[in-house]
């Protein structure tokens, strides 16, 4: 008589366990591709068609927290240049669910503060990078996004103080790094500036900007400039770099 086999009930948990690792992994692929040519058609200026390899991507992988920002970051940019209500709200509602999906996504917690700021509800911008930075106290970002929002609003000092922590937090943050030098120099601490780029240089030889200043600051001018940023930012997985 032959030998039936039978599955155990642990090996058959183990096979779907496999299984559902393999299809989540393919869906994110899927999605993340979905990004990258929303990316591209976005800085393209296509933004219709971008929107819609960002939704394939959500609908691809639904917690994808990445195509949740880059919808809201593209709704955003509609918005504020169409001074379009609807889209900056619509922008808002994606930032949040991105939010919801990944608490730490430090694009998207930057996008709603600026959306916030510009939207007249700085109070709001504060608290929401304030909380932040109280809940995920072992992240420098975090400190990162604050100091830039108090920069912004022309308290430097605070501002450096934030930065200061940041890198207690991570001394191999180089968008602290370059933050700091960017707080240092337009307070007119050049020489300290210039340590604080190269610093940052060192740990991150791609960000923009920072190459230049050094050399402004040496010297030795090149062309471009280092600015904070006030605008959002599309991103992919894994991010070359990032400005601060």
């Amino acid at each position: 008589m032959a030998r039936k086999h039978f599955m155990s009930r642990s090996s058959s948990r183990i096979l779907a366990v496999i299984i559902s690792v393999l299809a989540s992994t393919g869906c994110k692929m899927v999605a993340d591709g979905q990004n990258i040519e929303g990316v591209r058609l976005q800085q393209q200026g296509q933004h219709q068609a971008a929107l819609q390899q960002f939704q394939q991507a959500i609908t691809s992988q639904p917690t994808n927290a990445d195509a949740y920002y880059n919808m809201a970051a593209t709704y955003h940019r509609l918005g504020i240049q169409q001074k379009d209500a609807k889209q900056l709200e619509q922008a808002e509602t994606l930032y949040n669910q991105c939010l919801d999906l990944n608490e730490d996504h430090v694009e998207c917690r930057r996008g709603l503060a600026v959306l916030l700021t510009e939207t007249d509800r700085s109070d709001r911008a504060f608290n929401l990078l304030k909380n932040w930075a109280n809940s995920s106290p072992q992240l420098a970002d975090a400190r990162v996004e604050l100091a830039r929002l108090y920069e912004e609003s022309g308290d430097y000092e605070t501002a450096k103080l934030h930065l200061n922590k940041a890198i207690l937090l991570d001394q191999h943050n180089a968008r602290a790094w370059a933050a700091l030098g960017n707080i240092r120099e337009q307070l007119g601490d050049t020489q300290q500036a210039l340590a604080n780029y190269q610093r940052s240089y060192n740990l991150n030889s791609f960000q923009p900007g920072v190459a230049q200043r050094i050399a402004s600051l040496s010297g030795t001018p090149a062309g471009g400039g280092f600015s904070s940023g006030g605008d959002t930012r599309i991103v992919t997985r894994p991010m070359p770099g990032q400005n601060y």
